[in-house]
Protein backbone atom coordinates (compact mmCIF):
# COMPACT_ATOMS: atom_id res chain seq x y z
CA UNK A 1 0.00 0.00 0.00
CA UNK A 2 1.13 3.56 -0.76
CA UNK A 3 -1.07 5.61 0.33
CA UNK A 4 -4.28 6.49 1.87
CA UNK A 5 -6.51 5.37 -0.94
CA UNK A 6 -5.26 2.23 -1.14
CA UNK A 7 -5.92 1.29 2.51
CA UNK A 8 -9.91 1.84 0.88
CA UNK A 9 -9.34 -0.66 -1.62
CA UNK A 10 -7.71 -3.30 0.52
CA UNK A 11 -8.60 -3.53 3.89
CA UNK A 12 -11.74 -4.60 5.13
CA UNK A 13 -13.16 -5.71 8.74
CA UNK A 14 -15.25 -9.20 8.33
CA UNK A 15 -15.05 -8.74 4.41
CA UNK A 16 -17.28 -5.18 4.48
CA UNK A 17 -15.68 -1.97 3.97
CA UNK A 18 -14.47 -0.30 7.13
CA UNK A 19 -16.74 1.89 9.02
CA UNK A 20 -14.61 5.51 8.95
CA UNK A 21 -15.00 6.20 12.36
CA UNK A 22 -13.15 3.44 13.24
CA UNK A 23 -10.36 5.01 11.45
CA UNK A 24 -7.77 7.21 13.01
CA UNK A 25 -4.80 8.72 11.23
CA UNK A 26 -1.54 9.65 13.50
CA UNK A 27 2.07 10.42 13.07
CA UNK A 28 4.66 8.54 13.28
CA UNK A 29 4.90 8.93 17.60
CA UNK A 30 0.97 7.14 17.17
CA UNK A 31 -0.20 11.10 18.19
CA UNK A 32 -3.74 11.54 16.43
CA UNK A 33 -3.90 13.99 14.21
CA UNK A 34 -8.06 15.73 14.39
CA UNK A 35 -7.76 17.81 11.13
CA UNK A 36 -6.64 14.70 8.71
CA UNK A 37 -9.05 12.29 10.59
CA UNK A 38 -11.83 14.07 10.05
CA UNK A 39 -11.33 15.09 6.54
CA UNK A 40 -10.41 11.33 5.78
CA UNK A 41 -13.52 10.56 7.40
CA UNK A 42 -15.37 13.07 5.53
CA UNK A 43 -14.31 11.67 2.28
CA UNK A 44 -14.85 7.64 2.59
CA UNK A 45 -18.24 8.78 3.82
CA UNK A 46 -18.81 10.56 0.92
CA UNK A 47 -17.77 7.58 -1.17
CA UNK A 48 -20.12 5.05 0.92
CA UNK A 49 -22.74 7.30 0.27
CA UNK A 50 -22.31 8.42 -3.15
CA UNK A 51 -19.79 5.71 -5.36
CA UNK A 52 -19.07 2.27 -6.49
CA UNK A 53 -15.50 2.09 -4.99
CA UNK A 54 -14.90 -0.97 -7.29
CA UNK A 55 -15.30 1.95 -9.74
CA UNK A 56 -12.06 3.59 -9.01
CA UNK A 57 -8.47 2.59 -9.38
CA UNK A 58 -7.20 5.60 -7.85
CA UNK A 59 -7.84 9.03 -6.15
CA UNK A 60 -8.16 10.69 -9.56
CA UNK A 61 -11.34 8.27 -10.23
CA UNK A 62 -12.68 9.17 -6.68
CA UNK A 63 -12.74 12.44 -7.57
CA UNK A 64 -14.37 12.44 -11.06
CA UNK A 65 -17.52 9.84 -9.58
CA UNK A 66 -17.47 12.30 -7.04
CA UNK A 67 -17.60 14.97 -8.63
CA UNK A 68 -20.44 13.37 -10.97
CA UNK A 69 -22.30 12.36 -8.17
CA UNK A 70 -22.79 14.68 -6.02
CA UNK A 71 -22.94 18.64 -6.00
CA UNK A 72 -19.39 18.97 -3.78
CA UNK A 73 -17.16 22.35 -4.76
CA UNK A 74 -13.90 21.96 -6.11
CA UNK A 75 -11.86 23.04 -3.02
CA UNK A 76 -13.72 20.55 -1.32
CA UNK A 77 -12.70 17.93 -4.10
CA UNK A 78 -9.12 19.34 -4.02
CA UNK A 79 -8.68 18.32 -0.48
CA UNK A 80 -10.09 15.18 -0.54
CA UNK A 81 -7.76 14.49 -3.05
CA UNK A 82 -4.81 15.93 -1.03
CA UNK A 83 -6.33 13.54 1.77
CA UNK A 84 -6.46 10.31 -0.67
CA UNK A 85 -2.79 10.73 -1.95
CA UNK A 86 -1.26 10.99 1.36
CA UNK A 87 1.79 8.50 2.10
CA UNK A 88 0.78 6.19 4.09
CA UNK A 89 4.02 5.02 6.22
CA UNK A 90 2.52 2.01 9.00
CA UNK A 91 -1.14 0.65 9.84
CA UNK A 92 -1.71 -0.36 13.26
CA UNK A 93 -4.69 -1.89 14.47
CA UNK A 94 -5.71 -1.07 18.16
CA UNK A 95 -8.26 -3.75 18.83
CA UNK A 96 -8.75 -2.48 22.89
CA UNK A 97 -9.78 1.05 21.14
CA UNK A 98 -11.77 -0.75 18.26
CA UNK A 99 -9.68 1.58 15.56
CA UNK A 100 -7.55 0.89 12.73
CA UNK A 101 -4.48 4.02 13.52
CA UNK A 102 -2.79 4.95 9.83
CA UNK A 103 0.47 6.47 10.26
CA UNK A 104 1.51 9.48 7.59
CA UNK A 105 4.54 11.64 8.21
CA UNK A 106 1.88 14.49 9.10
Amino acid sequence: MDNLFDVLKMVSFNHMDFDASQVVITDLEGKPNGLLTDLYRDVVSKINLFIDLREAHDAGDVLTLLRTHTPLPDDVLEEYGKILAEPLIRINFAPQKGQMELQVRG
